[in-house]
């Protein structure tokens, strides 16, 4: 008799793709970003729904009713109906905080199926980092055949770090960039996110100075050509055109837009070297997890996080 098996995928691309590949198992489709804004441990509580769905309707105008994380995750009321459950998640941080929160979640509810990482990034013969609905079928069906099956520290650290990201103190991310795990790509986006706070010296984050030095260094023809390349060029943090574009109206007073094309303003040249922190005029005060954006401050020479002096207490 066959295994029947849970599958927990990043998004709906993936979900469709697989069911293209005739991946006949039960399918959960993760539809969350929370490498972005507020989040609370208990997952699977009114306290988090409500919290979420505050948050996207603020930020990114998501109408409330379309938020069904809660009736996607119904499907875990069955999970004795399962023999092991499928993890497909990416290399990039956007994916990796996700994954966090799925296995908390499972361990939140007491499920003890073996658990199996798909996770996606390098490949054999191609230059560039590949998300799992980029590659082809044979590609994507390898590398479910060589999946990872997760241990019990793997879960433990998964579920430890879930916790940090809730908390108020990123700094205790530190120690886990090191740690060895079943998670490849953890270290690049723990340091991905650390970067993604204000940096102390220009208040710009390692994001928002690598959109500058785009307009800087290519020739951008207009803001859906600069959109573009914000995507193709963000290495380990893997977001969205919502969230990028979020981020450029933040930007806007750093580059102007005319026939010409997009080319950086004064203040635009002045925030890449560096003379002025920029932080408080671009007010990016999302949330990540437990801690807010512009509560901190990135210290490069000390490789941490800084109380921003307004707020220390």
């Amino acid at each position: 008799m066959s295994n029947k098996n849970l599958h927990i995928t990043n998004g709906d691309s993936l979900t469709n793709y697989l069911r293209e590949l005739d991946f006949e198992d039960d399918i959960l489709t993760w539809r969350e970003m929370l490498c972005e804004g507020p989040t609370v441990p208990l997952i699977d509580s009114d306290e988090f729904y409500n919290t979420r769905k505050n948050f996207l309707s603020e930020f990114y105008d998501v109408e409330i009713s379309k938020y069904n994380l809660k009736e996607s995750i119904s499907l875990l009321d069955n999970i004795d109906d399962y023999d092991e459950v499928n993890l497909w998640f990416e290399y990039d941080l956007f994916c990796h905080i996700n994954l966090l929160a799925v296995i908390s979640l499972l361990h939140q509810k007491e499920i003890n199926k073996p658990l199996y990482l798909i996770c996606s990034g390098r490949v054999e013969g191609e230059k560039e980092l590949k998300g799992l609905a980029e590659l082809s079928p044979n590609q994507l069906k390898n590398h479910y055949k060589n999946k990872i099956k997760l241990t019990a520290s793997d879960i433990d650290l998964a579920v430890a770090l879930w916790r940090t990201y809730c908390g108020k103190d990123h700094n205790i991310f530190k120690p886990y960039i090191v740690e060895n795990s079943s998670f490849k790509y953890l270290t690049n986006c723990l340091k991905a996110h650390l970067e993604r706070f204000p940096n102390q010296k220009n208040g710009l984050c390692t994001i928002e100075e690598n959109i500058l030095k785009l307009i800087k260094n290519k020739d951008i023809k207009s803001e859906h050509h600069l959109l573009g390349n914000c995507l193709n060029h963000q290495g380990f943090y893997g977001f969205g055109e919502i969230q990028y574009r979020r981020m450029l109206d933040k930007l806007s007073d750093f580059y102007d837009v005319t026939d010409n094309g997009v080319k950086l303003n004064r203040k635009g040249h002045e925030a890449l070297i560096g003379e002025h922190n920029y932080a408080s005029e671009i007010y990016n005060e999302i949330d990540f997890g437990g801690v807010s954006r512009l509560d901190y401050q990135f210290s490069v020479s000390e490789n941490k996080l800084i109380k921003t002096i307004t707020n220390v207490n």
